[in-house]
């Protein structure tokens, strides 16, 4: 694996501009993921990082060497694709075993062999190798196209919402799966998806995009609980962040700047309360077995929070909402720390 480091990398298709003065090292044995919506940039920097489009300015170095203008072919990086790309005619072992015909690998027919079922049994397809691509599930199918780039053992893996056509059981299960195997073979990887799930479960480090500019990059943990904006704030989080006027609570001891609070469901705390000190009515109930969701009318803004589902509260009750670790925002959508 190698260190590849991204510098000032700009890219515009006509006046799009799709990638705007993006910075980002992503370390030897790093799982690096992109997270941000459709037409944020993440594929479109993935595809400069594999050399399949050029830069307008800024350099892609790969282990220490300026790779902005190799070719493909030359840079030594696997790409995942979206849609599995299998070779249909092909048996699963005749897929993996492909890359490593290649002329400029030049490998031993034994060599090829051993290294096929190494990574086959890695990705638990070594009893699928004698079939054909297309007669597996999709999940299997999935499975092939990592084991297909993992066979090549690049500088970097680029992985392009490889799980996204899966249902949710499926993805859930190569999740696991796939970190499981970045840790084995201590792979780099840059990851693109839009799925949080994915950001929050896979990732060393998470970089937020916007369009086409890395707004922060750090650790689930960190972007979840400091991001920089409330589009950073808004991106992870299930359901998402509540955002209200900082006038629904007058007593808080906020920064002067401060216009908008930022409160994530479980920091919400809530009591049933007599209609003179009422802040907001439940509005709805969602019944999760171990939580409750509670929908509340507040000041025309619906709040959704988190509690016990042996609390009583139900559709019509009147509630008093207290905040805990607030995060503020101001005007323009900047956070303001306290």
């Amino acid at each position: 694996m190698a260190e590849v480091i991204l510098s000032g990398l700009h890219k515009a298709f006509g006046q799009t501009k799709a990638i705007q003065d993006v910075s980002l090292t992503i370390g030897d044995g790093e799982f690096i993921v992109l997270l941000g919506p459709t037409g944020a940039g993440k594929t479109t920097l993935l595809r400069l990082v594999a050399g399949l489009e050029q830069p307008d300015a800024g350099t892609v170095a790969i282990g220490g060497w300026d790779a902005t203008t190799t070719p493909p072919s030359d840079r030594d990086v696997a790409f995942v694709f979206q849609q599995y790309s299998l070779y249909p005619h092909l048996t699963v072992y005749e897929n993996l075993a492909f890359p490593l015909r290649s002329p400029i690998r030049a490998m031993k027919e034994a060599d090829i062999d051993a290294k096929v079922r190494e990574i086959a049994a890695l990705v638990r397809i070594d009893d699928k190798l004698n079939n054909q691509a297309t007669r597996l599930s999709g999940g299997q199918m999935q499975r092939v196209a990592i084991a297909r780039a993992l066979v090549r053992s690049p500088s970097i893996y680029l992985m392009d919402e490889p799980l996204s056509s899966l249902d949710a059981k499926l993805r859930g299960d190569l999740r696991v799966e796939l970190k499981r195997i970045q840790t084995v073979l201590g792979a780099t990887i840059l990851y693109v998806t839009h799925d949080q799930i994915e950001a929050m479960t896979l990732a060393t480090r998470i970089g937020v995009m916007d369009r086409g500019q890395l707004v922060q990059v750090g650790t689930p943990r960190e972007i979840y609980t400091d991001p920089v904006n409330m589009y950073v704030a808004s991106r992870l989080g299930m359901p998402a962040i509540n955002f209200l006027p900082l006038s629904v609570f007058p007593g808080l001891s906020a920064p002067s700047a401060a216009k908008t609070i930022g409160l994530r469901t479980e920091h919400l705390k809530i009591a049933r309360s007599d209609s003179a000190s009422a802040m907001g009515k439940v509005t709805w109930v969602e019944h999760l077995g171990d939580q409750d969701y509670l929908h509340i009318d507040v000041q025309n803004h619906d709040v959704v929070t988190l509690s016990d589902p042996d609390s009583g509260l139900k559709t019509g009750d009147m509630v008093r909402l207290t905040p805990a670790l607030p995060l503020y925002f101001d005007g323009a959508g900047n956070r303001v720390r306290a």
